[in-house]
């Protein structure tokens, strides 16, 4: 478990595709030391176990689910990564609790500078239309970030100065793939009233959520 908190930015010393997967290899440099093998950590977002490390550098493996699912699939080596260790009981959670389970990647549509924020539109699959909402909370490459102006199968952030230079959005052009996991909170109640308030099968829609005072 996360919290949308990206502790350093990483570099990626070797990517190699390996059978229908990769092996990852990141640089933290001196933020972020002492790995374990078998301990998570997020990586732009996606929750990764470390299979072996030295005092600056970890390595990891990506299945084929991983690929298909994350931006990884375009991956290659010097790329910066957003870097998060998983929370522990005594960790302060300043953004939103994440899993690391991507749910699709987007694409970055549009970024407008304006005085003392940048905002990025993102686009997104549709089948993400109905955990994505106006303030809620989404986690962009692993970054804990609130929601607005969402329509037509896109939505805005707006990203204050440190986090963009905290955080690999930086360096992020137009066209650029981005990792996406909705908020967890809110598909485990999309679940739920699929499962408890809809006797017909079908999803529920936001109208429909809205009319049972769920949202």
């Amino acid at each position: 478990m996360f919290s949308g908190i990206v502790q350093t930015v990483g570099i990626i010393d070797e990517f190699v595709k390996k059978n229908e997967g990769a092996v990852l290899v990141i640089n933290a440099g001196d933020d972020l030391t002492g790995f374990e093998d078998g301990e998570s950590i997020a990586v732009n977002g996606v929750c990764l176990t470390v299979v072996d490390s030295t005092a600056s550098t970890f390595k990891l493996d990506l299945s084929t689910e991983t690929l298909s699912r994350t931006n990884f699939k375009d991956a290659v080596k010097g790329d910066r990564i957003n870097l998060e260790r998983s929370l522990t009981p005594s960790t302060k959670i300043s953004g939103h609790f994440v899993s690391g389970h991507i749910d699709q990647v987007g694409e970055i549509v549009n970024i407008e500078e304006k005085p003392g924020e940048v905002l990025f539109r993102f686009s997104h699959p549709s089948e993400l239309g109905s955990f994505i909402m106006e303030k809620g909370s989404i986690a962009i490459d692993g970054i804990s970030l609130t929601v607005f102006d969402c329509k037509d199968n896109q939505f805005t952030v707006s990203i204050i100065p440190f986090t963009l230079s905290h955080t690999n959005l930086g360096g992020r052009k137009i066209g650029d793939l981005i990792n996406i996991e909705c908020d967890m909170i809110g598909k485990y109640v999309f679940k739920a009233c699929e499962n408890l308030l809809n006797p017909n099968d079908k999803k529920p829609s936001i109208d429909f959520l809205r009319q049972q005072g769920i949202v």
